[in-house]
C-alpha cells in the first residue's frame, strides 16, 4: 500500500509538471503518464504545431530519464537508430557505437516520414527492449519507451505505418488545436522565454521503475477482466472493421487500467477506468472497412459505438462491494 500511494504522489507530480507547458491538455498528459507508468510506447498524432514533440520532451525532462530524439526523414538508415559496429585498428576488434535508441525515453519525431525499412528498426526495441546488430543484442535501459509523432497519413510526404508496428503502441494521443482561452495563454507564456526551458525533474528514473512494480499489484476483478476482453473481440466481429484488435490490446487495457486506478489513488480497476481509457487503446490497433471510412468512420468511433452497446459489470463486481 505504501508503494501505491507514493506512486500516485509520483505520477501526480509529473502530470502538474508537464502543466507548466502544454496548456489545456490535461487528458493527454495523464495518458503520457499511463504509457510510463505501464513500460508502454505512445503514439502522438496530430496536424503540425499543436505540441506533439513538447509534450514528449516535456515528459522526458520531468521524469529525470535519459533522453535521446531522432529526427526521422525518408534518407533516414536503420543503423541510424540502433547503431553500428565499426572496427578499430588499434584493438583490431570491432566497436559498438550504440545508436540513439539506446536511451530510457527516445523521442521519434515525425515517425512516418522514415521508409517502412527504417520503421521496422524500432520493432525489437518496442516489443522486446533490446536490438541486435549483427548478431550481437544490447539490452535497453530501465525504464524504455519511445514517444513517436506522426503528422496525418494524408499529409504529403509520409508513409503510413505498417500494423505491426502500430499494435507496439499502448496507446495514441491527439491533442487538437486549443481554445481562444488557452491559445492566449500559450502566447503569453512564451513572452520572453519558452516554459520547458525552465522546466526541471520532478522525479527520477528511479521512481519511474518503482510505479512500474507498483501497479502491478492493482486489483482487477474477473468481470472487469471479462468486460476488457469483450471490448476487444467486439472489434474482431464489427461489420466496419476489416482487421479488429489484437490479444496485445487487452493486455494493454489490462495494464493501463491498473495504472489510472493508481493515479486516481484506487487500489482497483473500476469499469469506467476501461471505459475511458478503450478509445486511445484500441482504436490504432484496428483497420476500418473502406466503405466505413469513405462514410467518415474512424476507429474511435467504432470503439464508442462498441462501449455504447456492451453491458457495464457496475456495482456488482466482485471484490468492489463490501471491501
Amino acid at each position: 500500500m505504501k508503494d501505491l500511494e507514493r506512486g500516485r504522489e509520483i505520477a501526480g507530480r509529473i502530470v502538474e509538471n508537464v502543466r507548466r507547458v502544454i496548456v489545456g491538455k490535461d487528458n493527454a498528459i495523464e495518458l503520457g503518464v499511463i504509457a510510463l507508468i505501464c513500460q508502454g510506447h505512445v503514439l502522438i498524432e496530430d496536424v503540425p504545431g499543436v505540441g506533439k514533440t513538447m509534450l514528449a520532451r516535456s515528459l522526458a525532462r520531468s521524469t529525470g530519464s535519459t533522453f535521446k530524439r531522432i529526427q526521422f526523414t525518408p534518407d533516414l538508415l536503420p543503423s541510424d537508430v540502433t547503431g553500428v559496429s565499426i572496427f578499430n585498428q588499434k584493438t583490431s576488434e570491432f566497436e559498438f557505437k550504440p545508436g540513439p535508441i539506446i536511451a530510457q525515453i527516445v523521442l521519434a519525431d515525425e515517425i512516418n516520414r522514415a521508409t517502412p525499412k527504417t520503421q521496422s528498426a524500432l520493432l525489437e526495441a518496442m516489443e522486446e527492449r533490446q536490438v541486435t546488430v549483427e548478431g550481437v543484442t544490447h539490452l535497453l535501459p530501465r525504464p524504455f519507451t519511445v514517444m513517436a509523432t506522426q503528422n496525418p497519413v494524408e499529409y504529403e510526404g509520409t508513409f503510413p505505418l505498417p500494423e505491426a508496428q502500430l499494435d507496439r503502441f499502448l496507446l495514441m494521443i491527439t491533442l487538437g488545436y486549443p481554445t481562444t482561452d488557452e491559445e492566449l495563454r500559450i502566447v503569453g507564456s512564451q513572452q520572453s522565454a519558452h516554459p520547458i526551458d525552465a522546466l526541471d525533474s520532478v522525479t527520477t528514473s528511479d521512481d519511474i521503475v518503482l510505479m512500474q512494480d507498483a501497479t502491478r499489484e492493482i486489483f482487477v476483478d474477473d468481470l472487469v477482466r471479462e468486460y476488457l476482453v469483450a471490448i476487444v473481440q467486439a472489434t474482431r466481429s464489427d461489420e466496419e472493421v476489416s482487421l479488429g484488435c489484437s490479444p496485445r490490446g487487452s493486455i494493454a487495457l489490462f495494464r493501463a487500467g491498473q495504472a489510472l486506478a493508481m493515479m486516481r489513488g484506487r487500489d482497483f480497476v473500476l469499469p469506467d477506468d476501461i471505459k475511458e481509457l478503450a478509445e486511445p487503446i484500441v482504436s490504432h490497433r484496428m483497420i476500418v472497412t473502406a466503405a466505413a471510412r469513405m462514410r467518415g468512420a474512424r476507429g474511435a468511433d467504432v470503439v464508442a459505438r462498441i462501449i455504447d452497446r456492451l453491458p457495464v459489470p457496475g456495482a456488482q463486481v466482485k471484490g468492489i462491494i463490501g471491501r
